[in-house]
């Protein structure tokens, strides 16, 4: 039989046993579970991270799902921050399209302080240092405020040609309440700690700092008080229980509400505020000083009020000098309650200090000067004047038909100085102005801008005798109606005038262009009627 013949084909390719390829597989898994377990480990950092952070973020105040808890009228129950609440401030990262969250703990903040602050046993007090605070501190504070209160503008002014200088005037008060107080209140509040912020804070006036302290404790659902005395105008009255505070009408005076206040604080736990230099305050008022630095470059001067409290000036000077000590920092008070010049002059705080209840003047001469801001502004600002009443009418004035802003004593005081012609220094540089506050009531609004007129000789006032003739006092009216000038105002007397029998006194009040146009109107009645009487302001 014959063998068969294997003829030899093409030789096959080898095969390998799948084991030689275990290796390489496990090499990859094994970099596939490295890189997992340090993502899954960086992930948990992170959240311990923000788990251990003392303060809370700078978008805690828009994070609550809840709408703002408004503490109604008396007698209604107050809303009390439970435990639970805490989950609604939270903070959101947007990663790689991803939604990270996580809670947010409210707890004291634990600055680096440079001085600790005395602590009373039994009694409540907001945080508080007694030295200069650092610029870190107010940068801290701009970033903690942000996402509550207003960006306000800085913008360059019509009154620039007029004064001869690049003005740029800082609206602060287009905030919310129409003050620059928010800034402070708002870092003072948020600040606090858990507690306290689940018992309520009180205040007792109707100043822009309660106005403030209201509106942002009800924002961050803190239970607030208000304590105002029965003389507050019903309106100041209705605005601070819209802006969420339960508004307590007691006492016939400042101080009476002020002693009910701490009675109140002292027996419910609640904590008392009061305008203060402390450094957390002060901190937050310095955030206007980041923003005006930041919005007007190679900016030459800065003039803020240096009323009763000059938290705003001290704590702005301190964040511009740091950032450019070239910057000159100016200061203005009035004439009538110069606290800050004395007090610099002797080196500490007028003991004794003189200031005026009246609405025009409450925020510009109230009692609350203190030695952290002394310091500060005898370190940071290079120059403060004073200004008169008069002055601060007429920048009322000119504000409000410049720049259609309505503001009272504390939002003009500052373009005060320019209108008198305090900082001839200036002319020709670029200077910016904070107009910090604007909160005027109607009837006060209305006397001061018929005032400011008369200063400004735009209101006259004038008597002559004519004959009880209907003729001639239509060829009077013809006269004022050629020389352009408005009739406010025109009485006819004759009654108990010891003059002619068919002789009466008439009296007019008219309104002038400016001063030009009055002597014009003067010099043609003189010319018709020589024995006038022009009423001299």
């Amino acid at each position: 039989m014959d063998s068969s013949r294997i003829v030899p084909g093409p030789r096959p390719l080898a095969v390998t046993s799948p084991g030689s390829f275990l290796p390489p597989y496990g090499a990859v898994v094994g970099v596939l579970l490295h890189f997992f377990v340090y993502f899954v480990a960086v992930l948990y950092r992170d959240e311990s991270k923000v788990r251990k952070r003392d303060a809370p973020t700078h978008c805690e105040l828009h994070c609550c799902k809840d709408g703002p808890v408004r503490n109604g009228h008396i007698g209604q129950q107050s809303p009390s921050i439970n435990p639970e609440r805490l989950k609604d401030f939270g903070e959101e990262d947007y990663l790689n399209g991803g939604v990270k969250t996580w809670e947010m703990k409210i707890i004291s903040h634990n600055e680096e302080l440079l001085r600790d602050s005395v602590i009373h046993p039994g009694r409540n007090s907001p945080p508080a240092f007694n030295k200069f605070i650092r610029f870190e501190d107010i940068s801290a504070a701009a970033f903690k405020i942000q996402c509550g209160v207003q960006k306000t503008p800085c913008m360059y002014s019509r009154l620039s040609k007029q004064y001869g200088m690049d003005i740029y005037l800082k609206k602060e008060f287009l905030q919310y309440t129409g003050s620059v107080k928010e800034r402070g209140v708002l870092h003072l509040l948020m600040s606090l700690k858990q507690d306290q912020q689940r018992k309520g804070v009180i205040v007792a006036s109707d100043s822009n700092f309660s106005m403030a302290v209201a509106y942002h404790a009800s924002e961050h659902r803190i239970p607030v008080f208000v304590i105002m005395s029965t003389s507050t105008l019903p309106a100041k009255v209705k605005m601070c229980r819209e802006y969420g505070a339960m508004v307590i009408s007691y006492g016939s005076t400042a101080r009476d509400s002020q002693l009910h206040a701490k009675r109140l604080a002292q027996e419910n736990g609640y904590l008392y505020l009061e305008e203060e230099d402390s450094a957390v305050y002060l901190s937050g008022l310095g955030t206007m000083g980041l923003e005006i630095y930041e919005q007007v470059p190679k900016l030459d001067a800065v003039i803020f009020p240096a009323g009763a409290h000059c938290g705003l000036l001290a704590g702005s000077a301190a964040a511009l000098k740091h950032l450019n000590p070239h910057i000159s920092v100016i200061g203005v008070e009035s004439e009538s309650f110069p606290v800050l010049q004395q007090s610099l002059k002797i080196g500490h705080p007028v003991e004794d200090q003189t200031h005026s209840n009246h609405q025009f003047y409450r925020d510009v001469s109230g009692p609350c000067f203190g030695t952290n801001s002394l310091q500060l502004t005898g370190k940071f600002v290079d120059k403060v004047v004073t200004v008169r009443e008069e002055d601060i009418l007429i920048s009322m004035l000119r504000l409000l038909e410049y720049e259609r802003a309505t503001v009272d004593a504390e939002g003009a005081i500052g373009v005060a100085a320019l209108v008198a012609g305090k900082l001839p220094e200036l002319k020709g540089k670029r200077v910016a102005v904070a107009v910090c506050s604007g909160n005027l009531e109607l009837p006060l609004m209305r006397q001061c801008m018929n005032r400011a007129l008369t200063l400004d000789n735009r209101v006259c006032k004038f008597a002559i005798l004519i004959s009880d003739c209907p003729a001639d006092i239509s060829k009077l009216l013809e006269i004022l109606a050629r020389e352009e000038a408005r009739v406010l105002d025109i009485k006819q007397e004759h009654m108990y005038r010891t003059s002619d029998l068919f002789t009466s006194e008439v009296t007019c009040i008219v309104e002038t262009r400016d001063k030009i146009h009055t002597a014009q109107l003067r010099n043609a009645l003189i010319d018709r009627y020589p024995m006038m009487t022009w009423m001299e302001r």
